[in-house]
C-alpha cells in the first residue's frame, strides 16, 4: 500500500562537462543535502554524468567530420559510464548510505555489441543500493543524433516505491504522445522529465503531463555556463561567442491538476523540495484516466513492442 506522502527533491546544478567522477562528487553532496532535508526521491537532470554539450558542433558538418571532433568524441566516450558499471556501484552505494531513490540521467555506454555507441538514459537506483532499470531516449533530438543512439521499447521502464509508481521519459520524448500513454497505462503516479529544454514552453508541457496523465511531474534541469566546460576541449572554439550562461534552467515541479507545487527555477543552482500528497492522484482522476474510463480501446488502440531490438542473432 502507497504511503500517503512523499518528499521529493528535483536538483538544477551543472557538473563538470567531460569528468563523470566530479559529476558524480556533485551528485554525493547534492543527494546528501536534499536527504538531510527529508527527500525521499531525488531526481538529478538529463545526462548529468557527464554533462549535456550544449553549442559544440564535434567538428562535424553535413558530409565531414574533422580530427578534432573526433578527440573530443572520444573523450565524451570516457566519460560515459557502464550500467552496471563502477559508477553505478558509487552510486548504489550512496543511495543505500542516505535512504533514497535516486533518478538520474546519464551518458551510457554500449557494451553489449560494438562498444562505439551512447545512449542518452535515464539511470534508476534503489535505496537498498541496486540498479532497478534504466531507459534509454528513443528519439535524441537534432543534432543530439550525432552522440547518441535511439533507444528501444525493451527500457520503457517504471519502477514500484512505497510512495506509487515512478517512470519517465527525457526532454523532448516528452512530445511523443504515444510514449506519453505508453507511461500513463504502467500507472505512473510520479512522472520524471529529466530535459535540457529552458524555454518558456516547456513549462507548458510539464503542466499539460501532470493534466493528462493526473500525476505529479518532476522536471528536473541544468543551470550551464561557460564555466562548467573544460577549456582545453579541441573545439572549445564552438562557444567561444555564446553568451556566459548556456542553459538558464527551469526545473519545477507539478501537481496532478497541472498546477505549481514548486515553481521553475531560472538563472541559478538550487534543489527544489516538496512534499506530495499522493491520495490528490486518485481524486485528480475522478473525471479524467487517460488509460481508464477516459480511453476508447475499441476505437484508438496503442501496441507497444518491449523486446529488445538485437542487430544479430547467433543461432546454437
Amino acid at each position: 500500500m502507497n504511503q500517503n506522502h512523499v518528499c521529493v527533491a528535483v536538483v538544477q546544478s551543472a557538473p563538470v562537462l567531460f569528468d563523470k567522477l566530479s559529476s558524480i562528487d556533485l551528485i554525493v553532496s547534492k543527494t546528501k543535502e536534499a536527504a538531510e532535508r527529508g527527500a525521499q526521491l531525488v531526481v538529478f537532470p538529463e545526462v548529468f554524468i557527464p554533462g549535456y554539450p550544449r553549442g559544440l558542433t564535434f567538428g562535424t558538418r553535413v558530409g565531414s567530420r574533422n580530427d578534432a571532433g573526433r578527440s573530443d568524441w572520444a573523450r565524451y566516450w570516457d566519460s560515459a559510464i557502464d550500467i552496471p558499471g563502477a559508477e553505478t556501484k558509487l552510486l548504489g552505494d550512496l543511495a543505500q548510505e542516505t535512504g533514497v531513490y535516486l533518478v538520474v540521467g546519464v551518458v551510457e555506454r554500449d557494451r553489449d555489441y560494438s562498444q562505439g555507441t551512447l545512449y542518452n538514459t535515464i539511470l534508476y537506483i534503489g535505496p537498498d543500493g541496486q540498479v532497478l532499470g534504466k531507459h534509454r531516449k528513443l528519439v535524441p533530438t537534432g543534432s543530439e543524433r550525432l552522440l547518441w543512439g535511439q533507444g528501444d521499447g525493451s527500457t520503457l521502464t517504471v519502477i514500484d516505491t512505497p510512495f506509487g509508481t515512478v517512470g519517465g521519459l527525457i526532454c523532448w520524448e516528452n512530445y511523443m504522445p504515444l510514449a506519453r500513454m505508453a507511461m500513463y497505462a504502467q500507472g505512473v503516479d510520479i512522472f520524471v522529465t529529466p530535459t535540457a529544454d529552458s524555454r518558456d514552453t516547456w513549462q507548458a508541457t510539464l503542466q499539460h503531463i501532470a493534466c493528462e496523465g493526473r500525476c505529479y511531474v518532476l522536471s528536473s534541469n541544468q543551470y550551464v555556463t561557460k564555466a562548467s566546460y573544460p577549456a582545453d576541449l579541441a573545439c572549445y572554439d564552438d562557444i567561444e561567442h555564446d553568451d556566459v550562461i548556456l542553459c538558464r534552467g527551469g526545473s519545477a515541479i507539478v501537481g496532478p491538476l497541472g498546477e505549481y507545487i514548486a515553481e521553475p527555477l531560472y538563472n541559478e543552482e538550487g534543489i527544489l523540495l516538496a512534499t506530495l500528497d499522493l491520495s490528490r492522484i486518485a481524486k485528480s482522476r475522478f473525471d479524467f484516466d487517460v488509460a481508464g474510463h477516459y480511453s476508447r480501446p475499441d476505437v484508438f488502440r496503442l501496441t507497444v513492442n518491449t523486446e529488445r531490438k538485437d542487430i544479430v542473432v547467433f543461432g546454437k
